[in-house]
């Protein structure tokens, strides 16, 4: 019998395990460490938002989309950024792995994703 003080996982939703990946890669990213990003599923992906610190798109710092993560088929991945001048989303590249495409948005050499 497990008592009730002992604690136990639980999985929030049917995607939760991939938000966790994502979570989990994106403290690797090389820019803008010290703030916390947020991943939500919303309109069949994940979106990937973040408080603006650089100041470049939101003046007052507030939060801004980062990255977009839509599974495209069932072994695809869709990656888009955000071009928030003309606020859409803009395609980036595509795989099998969801880790592939979250490497570009973790190293993002070129501000593509972290402005």
């Amino acid at each position: 019998m497990v008592s009730p003080a002992t604690p136990s996982a639980s999985v929030t939703g049917p995607g939760e395990l991939v938000r966790r990946r994502i979570l989990r890669e994106l403290e690797r990213r090389s820019r803008y460490r010290y703030v916390r990003p947020e991943v939500n599923w919303r309109d069949e992906g994940w979106q990937v938002s973040s408080p603006c610190c650089s100041r470049n798109v939101d003046a007052e710092g507030g939060v801004i989309e980062i990255a977009r993560l839509e599974p495209a088929k069932p072994d695809l991945w869709r990656l888009y950024a955000r071009d928030h001048e003309a606020g859409r989303w803009i395609w980036q590249a595509s795989a099998a792995r969801i880790e592939e495409l979250l490497a570009l948005v973790v190293n993002d050499a070129h501000r593509v994703f972290w402005p």
